[in-house]
């Protein structure tokens, strides 16, 4: 926890406050976890639309003739593929192959890129991109304080926004980002987001936060459109099964063992941790599997995993819930590889108990299934 009066707050902080958000530390920000309830706001997102604050995000713009090249040495994937107008997921890895962080990677320019980390890295991830970008042609500038994000998300955001941009909604596909307005203002309209659901993220000047939040819960509010915090967040996440750093990825973990190999692209050039991330593929320690328990009980980040009568923990969760969507107690949890296939039974520790719990697919939800 970040000492009293030392936590950064975004544009919005003061609107979040007058709709009666209860305000939390994360990842040095003080934040909204939720507003009317979790369960009800998650259900926004499900069925209609809920819009967040991820103002906290860190914004990195890499620019300069080598901005590409220097960035698919710097990170696990090759931003130098990507179609101006496109994006997508990637991840810095330590030399051991430990992931540094999770990030979206944008390509606005051929020789301009904007990298999204967490709010909790993002000072880790600027400093490692810095030097890693030494004696390149490419320059780093961090944007994190001078920008507002905000995301609107669920099966009814394309009909809010449309009538609030000059950016062609219906043509912009999943993981592509426009430049125009946003309730009068110039932003970047990208169609990503970490909810399962289809949806949109505003990039636009810190000052300009306020008046799109507004705009977008006065053009919502009549279509059933919540402000919705990080609580609501995290079990949308989970049901679509995202990983969460600090849960499913860390500096103990790869990849290839959060079943995110196909992001390491081994078959290009030399990257930071792609020696160690090629023999990690060759012998995982652990593997990140679905659960669904099969009696009363929630698994939560670091209950034991447990082989049925084993003494001794297997493995771990890293987040668990109760599905508001699918009604049942669900978890991500990491386990020895031999134990991952589909299927397989484990207990979780739950307190004085074991409950049973069954390895299943990810993600538990998945938007038309």
């Amino acid at each position: 926890m970040s000492e009293p009066g030392s936590l950064r707050r975004t544009a919005l902080v003061e609107l979040h406050r007058g709709l009666g958000a209860r305000l939390i530390e994360f990842g040095g920000w003080e934040m909204p976890v939720q507003y009317t309830g979790i369960i009800d706001e998650h259900r926004a997102v499900r069925t209609a639309a809920g819009l967040f604050d991820l103002s906290h995000m860190g914004e990195l713009w890499v620019t300069g003739p080598e901005a590409a090249s220097g960035l698919a040495r710097a990170i696990a994937t090759d931003p130098g593929r990507l179609a101006v107008g496109r994006a997508h997921y990637s991840m810095m890895c330590a030399p051991d192959g430990g992931i540094i962080d999770d990030l979206i990677v944008y390509r606005l320019g051929p020789e301009r890129f904007l990298v999204v980390p967490n709010a909790s890295n993002a000072l880790v991830v600027a400093a490692e991109l810095r030097q890693r970008l030494a004696g390149t042609d490419a320059q780093l500038e961090d944007a994190t304080l001078t920008t507002s994000l905000i995301a609107i998300q669920g099966p009814r955001a394309r009909e809010i926004l449309a009538p609030l941009t000059d950016v062609s909604l219906d043509p912009l596909r999943y993981y592509a980002i426009a430049a125009g307005t946003a309730a009068g203002v110039p932003a970047h309209v990208a169609r990503t987001g970490y909810t399962g659901e289809d949806g949109f993220e505003l990039f636009v000047a810190w000052a300009d936060g306020p008046v799109v939040w507004e705009t977008l819960i006065a053009a919502g509010a009549p279509l059933g459109l919540m402000p919705c915090g990080l609580g609501a967040r995290d079990t949308l996440r989970l049901e679509a099964g995202m990983p969460l750093y600090g849960n499913e990825l860390g500096r103990d973990g790869t990849p290839v063992e959060a079943g995110l190999g196909r992001v390491a692209k081994l078959d290009r050039g030399d990257f930071v941790g792609r020696d160690a991330l090629e023999a990690n593929a060759a012998a995982p320690r652990k593997q990140l599997v679905g659960l669904v328990l099969k009696d009363r009980g929630i698994a939560r980040h670091g209950y034991p995993v447990y082989l049925p009568g084993a003494d001794v923990a297997c493995g771990d969760v890293t987040s668990g819930t109760m599905s508001p969507t699918l009604e049942v107690a669900i978890a991500m949890a990491y386990v020895p590889p031999d134990q991952a296939a589909l299927g397989t039974m484990v207990d979780v520790g739950i307190r004085a108990s074991r409950v049973p719990a069954e390895v299943v697919a990810l993600p538990f939800y998945r938007r038309g299934a």
